[in-house]
């Protein structure tokens, strides 16, 4: 909690002014999750899954591996998703996202 969230407003934003709701990231994000969560009870989706890591680069030499966390996965049609509630899509992930295309034949799909 930040020093002035007991006034109303204040309420502390993470750097790219997402506000935290029902447990996730952002606002967009929960949003989606409720609209997967709903698919998968009415069985128009399975295996529906939440903060999946993905390997990207294994650890070498010391330093860490390079991972990329998707915010989603699930299997739809007999295809499995890889998903991101993205809002804000930064050079970082941008390069994951290639990278794990390019590396691993997995694409994702930005909601």
């Amino acid at each position: 909690m930040g020093r002035w969230s007991h006034i109303p407003g204040t309420e502390k934003l993470n750097k790219y002014r997402n506000k935290r709701t029902n447990g996730y990231a952002s606002i967009k994000e929960a949003a989606v999750a409720a609209n997967l969560k709903m698919l998968a009870l009415a069985g128009k989706i399975h295996d529906y899954h939440e903060q999946v890591p993905f390997e990207i680069v294994p650890k070498w030499k010391g330093m860490p591996a390079v991972r990329y966390i998707a915010d989603f996965t699930f299997v739809e049609n007999g295809r499995t998703v890889v998903a991101d509630a993205k809002g804000m899509r930064t050079p970082i992930y941008k390069l994951k996202k290639r990278l794990l295309a390019q590396l691993h034949g997995i694409e994702i799909e930005e909601m």
